[in-house]
């Protein structure tokens, strides 16, 4: 049991937590047995059972003693007797009838048969031991006052009664309670006859009251019994249904974590439509795209390596020749060799830092509405302005529309200006550069064509990949770093989008890069 936080008002609020390293099948084994512990704590109220019943057959006692002290009143002596021997036998009773100086003068047990007889415990069978104990622990679990044992004096008058004594001096009618031998209530009532002093003293064996409380006692605890029974499969279902899979899970988990296994089967538990199925799924897709990312990454670092290494050593090379020669011309032209290496290489890096942080930063990005047309027409202009289309005629056609997608504007545009730069590199000199955008049911498509060589359909997934290599025979070597497409492609998908290659709609030459992205 702990404390919660204070809340508004200063108050502690009290909650129950289990220790944090519990086990599921512990808390859950609990649990179910909370409530049992509750049903089970009903037991104790039986005491309260048992005293009504007790003060039930007070009241009974205080009646018969009374009725039958009327009917002895004023009859002959051998009319009590006979009075005496039939309420006896017909109320299991046993009546002792006292004359004025205390003296027994009648008893139903000796002018007739006994009509009941006090159980000996030591000739009870084991379930009446059982039961007797039972009683005594019930007894001091819930504190109940033992009353006095009932013994039979050895001295026949009256003073050996104190409800007696106190009858014959209050004359009213007195109760009292005593324990036989076998833990059963046995009730006297001791009740004035006439004015003469005479008294009666009834003793009944309510053996039938703790029999009572045993029955119900004994329903109850079978009840809990089997409640226990279930509750206990119960428990050990929902642990193999709840718990085995999640132990399933984590220990593949913790093999993916030690990475020791290089194709860790997660389980997937296809025939679960529950929570913990999704779980599974949704932690073997995690780790398919985990492993995925990660022999991404791996291949992209070889690459990384590869691709820098050769201007390193065309680097190295002209930087070790260049205090060996002496000639001017060869000189300018071994640092020429080494500058453009050097740009090379800051490209490299440059292209290289942002596409590794493209990911990361997109998960973290605001989506705003983005009218694609425009952003198109802004980049077109834009490179104009610098000159970046090289001579390129760059024509821009839409419907007059907005074409609005949702995403983050400027890696939309680095998107189209990747493209772009693809298209101008192909382009023959004097050629003519295309950008159309359209609506295509609920997404927006922007064919960025030219009018060069076109792709073939063998390499036109390979143009996506890193460090492509496949350019223009008149293009400069190292002035592209392979990495354009595969950024724009990792931008569409990132907004949900896609961009792939196609022919021209038109039939001419040329290849077409399509960008789609969802409306807005």
């Amino acid at each position: 049991m702990s404390t919660a936080p204070a809340d508004d008002h200063g108050r502690r609020r009290w909650r129950f937590r289990f220790p944090s390293d519990t086990s599921l099948t512990a808390r859950i084994l609990a649990v179910n047995l909370i409530p049992l512990m509750l049903l089970a704590g009903s037991l104790f109220f039986l005491d309260s059972y048992r005293r009504q019943l007790l003060s039930e057959r007070y009241n009974l006692a205080r009646i018969e003693a009374q009725i039958t002290a009327e009917a002895l009143a004023g009859a002959s002596r051998e009319r009590q007797e006979a009075l005496l021997i039939q309420i006896g036998k017909e109320q299991h009773m046993r009546l002792r009838l006292y004359d004025g100086q205390g003296r027994l003068q009648a008893d139903s047990f000796k002018l007739d048969k006994p009509s009941f007889q006090l159980s000996d415990p030591e000739a009870a069978p084991f379930p009446q031991d059982f039961a007797r104990e039972l009683d005594r622990i019930v007894d001091f679990l819930v504190g109940a006052s033992a009353p006095p044992d009932y013994v039979e004096p050895l001295d026949e008058d009256a003073s050996a009664w104190p409800e007696l004594v106190r009858a014959r001096e209050q004359g009213l009618t007195q109760i009292e309670l005593r324990r036989a031998p076998d833990r059963t209530p046995v009730i006297t009532a001791a009740a004035p006859v006439g004015l003469k002093g005479v008294t009666l003293l009834t003793t009944r064996n309510a053996a039938d009251i703790t029999q009572a409380v045993r029955d119900a006692r004994t329903s109850l605890l079978t009840i809990i019994a089997l409640a226990l029974l279930v509750s206990i499969v119960l428990s050990r279902y929902l642990a193999r249904t709840i718990i085995e899979p999640l132990r399933r899970l984590g220990r593949a988990a913790v093999r993916v974590r030690l990475g020791r296994e290089r194709e860790v089967e997660v389980p997937r538990m296809q025939q679960r439509g529950d929570e913990i199925g999704v779980l599974a799924r949704a932690m073997s897709d995690m780790t398919a795209a985990l492993r995925q990312r990660i022999d991404a990454v791996e291949s992209f670092a070889a690459d990384v390596a590869h691709e820098i290494k050769n201007p390193l050593a065309s680097l190295r090379s002209a930087l070790e020749s260049l205090p060996k020669v002496e000639d001017p011309f060869l000189r300018a032209q071994l640092t020429d060799v080494a500058a453009h290496d050097v740009r090379r290489i800051d490209r490299l890096v440059t292209e290289i830092a942002e596409a590794s942080r493209i990911d990361a930063e997109l998960s973290r990005a605001i989506f705003e509405a983005v009218d694609l047309a425009a952003l198109i027409e802004n980049v077109v202009s834009a490179r104009e302005d610098r000159g970046l289309n090289a001579g390129r005629k760059v024509m821009v056609e839409h419907g007059g529309r907005p074409a609005l997608v949702r995403g983050v504007p400027i890696r939309i545009e680095r998107i189209v200006d990747n493209l772009l730069d693809n298209a101008v590199s192909f382009s023959p000199p004097g050629g003519t550069v295309t950008a159309s955008v359209r609506h295509e049911g609920a997404h927006v498509q922007a064919a960025i064509c030219d009018e060069g060589p076109g792709i073939p359909e063998s390499e036109r997934e390979e143009v996506f990949k890193r460090f492509h290599s496949l350019r223009p025979e008149a293009e400069g070597f190292g002035n592209h770093s392979g990495l354009g497409l595969a950024i724009a492609r990792t931008i569409a998908e990132a907004h949900d989008g896609s961009l792939w290659v196609s022919e021209r709609a038109d039939g001419g030459q040329g290849a077409c890069l399509v960008l789609e992205l969802p409306a807005a």
